[in-house]
């Protein structure tokens, strides 16, 4: 089974990567960005009978520092 978790910062914590981004998009000319958020995506490949408190639990152990971020489990 292959999953996609998506990473991404909780919101009101500072993300100098989305800042570097959005000034490097700026400094391109591309107009009209408001904000650049910058998270992650990470792919595993699982056995099918992984289960859900198994999935969930790497994610708060390693996958996702839960103080300052939010993951999304998506099944593809």
């Amino acid at each position: 089974m292959k999953l996609r978790i998506f990473v991404t910062l909780k919101p009101g914590v500072l993300d100098p990567q989305g800042k570097a981004i959005h000034k490097a998009l700026d400094g391109l000319g591309f107009a009209g960005v408001n904000d650049v958020r910058q998270g992650k995506l990470i792919e595993l490949d699982v056995t099918d009978d992984t289960d859900d408190a198994s999935i969930d639990d790497m994610c708060r152990k390693l996958l996702a520092n839960t103080v300052i971020e939010n993951y999304r489990v998506e099944r593809v």
